[in-house]
C-alpha cells in the first residue's frame, strides 16, 4: 500500500498530520510549536530554549527522572531542538511504542514549571552559554546575526545572553508558555507505520484541556544591516569569516533554485569554493549555506583559514560571486540537482526523516508537499532558472565579518 497522508484539526484547534505507510518498519511523531526566538520580546531572551529544556522537567505527573525511564522502557529515540522559527520534540521507535511515546510528549508539554526546577536550569542555560563563548565560530555567526538583521528578532540568540537568562523571572515564562503552546500554535505530525485513527484518538484524549489563544507571529520590517566588522580574540590560531546576503523565503518558489546554488557555490566537496580554496590549501573550510525562514531568507558563506591568507580568501570568494552567474554550465545544474535530490531523498526515506519534513513545513506555510513533489520541483530547475534567480538575488556580501588573532 502507497504511503497516504491524512490531516485533522481536533476541536480546540490541535492540527494533527501524517503520512502513513503500513510496510514501514518504524514510526516516528513530533509535536510541532509555532514558537521560537523571534517570537520573543528582547528582555526574554533565550525563552523558548529554557522552556524546552523545562519541559523535560516534567509535568505535574510525571518528574524527569519518570519521563526520560518512561520513553526509554519504550525503546523510543527521543529529542527536541529549539530555531527562530519552531520549538520540537520528537520520538521514534517501534510501531508498536509510539502512541505511548506520544502520549509521555503530549503529558510533559504541559510541564509544572516548578521554581526549583527553573533556578536549577537556569544555572544550565547559563553554563551552556558560556560553554559556545568558547567556541569562535560561534560567537562570529552570533555576532554577524545580531549586525546582519540589526532589530529584527532574527538576530536575537537562541540561547539568549547571560543578561537575559539572568533576569528572566518564571512568570514571564507562564506567560510566554500560555499564549504560545496553546493548540492552535502546535501541530502533532507523524510518519511510518501508524495507525492515524489511533493516533488522532490518542491525541483526542490527552490533549483535550489544550485551549488556543490566538497567538500570531509578527514580522516587522526588515533593516539589514550592511558593511564589514572584525572582532579580535586573543589566542586564535586561524581566522573565522561570513559573508551574508539576502536570499528567498521558505514559501517562495524559488527556493530549489537558491538551495542548488549553495550547492554549487559552496557544497563541501566539488563546489566553486572548495576548489579555489580547499583543494588549493588556502582554507580549511569554506562552504555556502542557504537559510530560508519565514518571510526572509539569508546566503551566507563560510571560511576557516590561517590568520595571514584571510585577506586573499575573501579575494578569491568575491572573485567567484563575480564570475558566478556566467560560469554555470549543464554540468553544474546535473550534478547540483543529482545532489540536492540524493539528500532530500535520503531524508525522505526514514519515517523520522518524513515527520521532520511534514510537520515543519507545516509549521511555517501550512503547506504540504509529497517527497515525490519536491523531487520533481528539484528537477525541473533549469540554468535559465538559475541565472534568473542571480538576477534578483545576485552574489554580493551585504555584510562580511571575521574573528581574527589578536596583535
Amino acid at each position: 500500500m502507497a504511503i497516504q497522508y491524512h490531516h485533522d484539526v481536533l476541536p480546540n484547534g490541535l492540527t494533527v498530520l501524517a503520512e502513513t505507510d503500513p510496510a514501514a518498519a518504524t514510526a516516528a511523531v513530533g509535536f510541532f510549536v509555532r514558537t521560537g526566538t523571534r517570537d520573543e520580546r528582547p528582555e526574554e531572551m533565550g525563552v523558548s530554549h529554557f522552556l524546552e529544556h523545562m519541559v523535560f522537567k516534567g509535568s505535574e505527573t510525571r518528574g524527569p527522572v519518570e519521563v526520560s525511564a518512561e520513553l526509554d522502557d519504550l525503546g523510543l529515540e527521543h529529542n527536541a531542538f529549539t530555531s527562530h522559527e519552531m520549538t520540537v520534540y520528537y520520538a521514534s521507535g517501534l510501531p508498536e511504542s509510539i502512541l505511548q511515546g506520544t502520549e509521555v510528549l503530549a503529558d510533559i508539554l504541559r510541564p509544572a514549571l516548578r521554581d526549583a526546577d527553573f533556578e536549577e536550569e537556569r544555572g544550565v542555560i547559563l553554563e551552556e552559554i558560556a560553554m559556545y563563548a568558547d567556541q569562535p565560530f560561534w560567537v562570529l555567526m552570533e555576532e554577524a546575526g545580531e549586525r546582519y538583521f540589526r532589530n529584527h528578532p532574527l538576530g536575537f540568540r537562541v540561547l539568549g545572553t547571560t543578561e537575559t537568562i539572568s533576569k528572566l523571572p518564571v512568570e514571564t515564562m507562564k506567560q510566554y508558555f500560555g499564549n504560545r503552546y496553546a493548540s492552535d500554535s502546535v501541530a502533532i505530525a507523524a510518519a511510518g507505520n501508524i495507525d492515524f485513527a489511533a493516533l488522532r484518538e490518542k491525541v483526542g484524549e490527552t490533549c483535550a484541556s489544550w485551549s488556543p489563544s490566538g497567538a500570531v507571529r509578527e514580522h516587522p520590517p526588515l533593516d539589514l544591516g550592511a558593511g564589514d566588522f572584525t572582532l579580535r580574540r586573543p589566542g586564535l590560531s586561524a581566522a573565522y569569516g561570513v559573508m551574508q546576503m539576502p536570499a528567498v523565503d521558505r514559501l517562495d518558489p524559488r527556493r530549489y533554485e537558491a538551495s542548488l546554488v549553495a550547492q554549487i557555490l559552496g557544497d563541501h566537496e566539488g563546489s566553486r569554493l572548495f576548489w579555489s580554496l580547499v583543494e588549493t590549501g588556502l582554507a580549511e573550510q569554506a562552504d555556502a549555506s542557504f537559510d530560508p525562514h519565514d518571510g526572509v531568507g539569508e546566503m551566507s558563506v563560510h571560511w576557516v583559514c590561517e590568520p595571514e591568507a584571510n585577506d586573499e580568501v575573501e579575494s578569491i570568494i568575491r572573485r567567484e560571486f563575480a564570475r558566478f552567474a556566467e560560469s554555470l554550465d549543464e554540468e553544474d545544474l546535473l550534478r547540483s540537482r543529482a545532489k540536492v535530490a540524493t539528500a532530500v531523498t535520503l531524508a525522505g526515506e526514514s519515517p523520522s526523516g518524513r515527520m521532520h519534513r511534514l510537520g515543519a513545513n507545516w509549521t511555517v506555510g501550512r503547506e504540504y508537499s509529497t517527497l515525490e513533489d519536491e523531487l520533481a520541483r528539484i528537477e525541473a530547475v533549469t540554468l535559465d532558472g538559475l541565472r534568473e534567480y542571480l538576477e534578483a538575488f545576485p552574489l554580493e556580501a551585504r555584510m562580511t565579518g571575521r574573528l581574527l588573532p589578536e596583535g
